[in-house]
């Protein structure tokens, strides 16, 4: 017999997926959080059966939720990674996205659609200019954190992970994906935003308005010039 799969004991219910519970819902928001993961390591996250894993993955599958691809892992059988499709990342809140593309769609008819888009590009003017502020003595891993906490506040549920010459930041949320879509110039500002708040290159490694289970950047800072050098 499965050990069954524990839900956390305080969810946070702005983040639960709409009409699911219990189990699935633990594997779907586990899904959202890393993005990326084998039934073995839902398993170990979730401290249950590989077998109980598996049982829900295939019926999240068949209702298209979740899918999976063929990861080579070593010697052996390729492993399946598993994600959450477009239609499982729309059962996660998307903070009034819905309302906020309709008054987009009635600026567009009223100002025309570039009105709309300096709408998009002054909110994240002003996000980039509140996290440049915060973060302006900070340095490294102190400003990725920083900025991964005021973004997660923003409903993106991002995560910083360091690296040697930087780090990457990961968002395993879109909480404007219905925007997005309609006007994907707000991901192109997102870009532009990040750049400027971490004052290094940065550059996207997957995106979920393309199918991906998360957006994510490779944050590059570049080393200071040497002194004496032209």
């Amino acid at each position: 017999m499965s050990t069954p799969i524990s839900t956390p004991e305080t969810p946070q219910q702005s983040l639960a997926p709409t009409g699911h519970r219990g189990a699935r819902a633990a594997v779907l928001l586990e899904l959202k959080r890393v993005g990326v993961a084998t039934a073995a390591t839902l398993a170990e996250s979730l401290s249950c059966s590989v077998n109980a894993v598996r049982h829900h993955l295939k019926e999240l599958e068949t209702a298209a939720l979740v899918g999976h691809d063929r990861v080579a892992h070593g010697v052996g059988a390729p492993q399946h990674a598993y994600r959450l499709s477009a239609k499982g990342h729309e059962l996660f809140p998307d903070r009034y996205a819905d309302t906020v593309s309709h008054l987009l769609d009635h600026v567009v008819q009223l100002q025309g659609r570039a009105a709309s888009v300096e709408m998009l590009q002054s909110h994240y003017g002003a996000l980039a200019e509140r996290i440049c502020t915060e973060t302006s003595q900070l340095n490294g891993d102190e400003r990725g954190e920083h900025i991964a906490r005021a973004l997660a506040g923003e409903g993106f549920m991002a995560k910083w992970h360091p690296t040697p010459d930087g780090g990457t930041l990961v968002e395993h949320n879109c909480p404007h994906r219905v925007v997005a879509e309609k006007f994907p110039e707000v991901c192109a500002d997102e870009e532009a935003f990040l750049a400027r708040a971490f004052g290094a290159r940065v550059e996207r490694q997957s995106h979920i308005a393309a199918g991906c289970g998360c957006c994510s950047y490779q944050i590059t800072v570049q080393p200071p010039a040497a002194k004496g050098s032209t």
